[in-house]
């Protein structure tokens, strides 16, 4: 007898304008006690308004889930490829794109 439940098979679409992905270096993630919403942006030098260009809203477990896949995903490319460097910061002492919260800042 097997106790382990079957794995389903999902056949997963990826249509002609997902192909293409979406470039974004800044995320602003907000959440509430149902959800957490990120919404995916690019900042651009000298531009000084950013539009969103993809919004996901997932539940906190899919969220947990998904920066585990990610740590996962991170660790198998950084054996296969390197280390990932992060700059600390621009020549003008300014940090861009996506950045952890300040060690002063409180998290809510």
């Amino acid at each position: 007898m097997n106790d382990q439940p079957q794995q389903q098979q999902i056949n997963i679409e990826l249509g002609e304008k997902e192909a293409e992905g979406i470039y974004s270096n800044l995320a602003i993630i907000t959440h509430s006690p149902a959800e957490f919403v990120i919404d995916f942006t690019r900042v651009l030098p000298g531009v000084p308004k950013a539009k969103v260009h993809a919004r996901l809203v997932m539940t906190p477990q899919h969220t947990k889930m998904l920066l585990n896949a990610l740590k996962d995903n991170i660790e198998k490319y950084e054996k296969k490829f390197g280390e990932i460097k992060i700059a600390g910061d621009q020549p003008s002492g300014q940090m861009f794109g996506f950045q952890p919260p300040s060690k002063d800042e409180k998290v809510h």
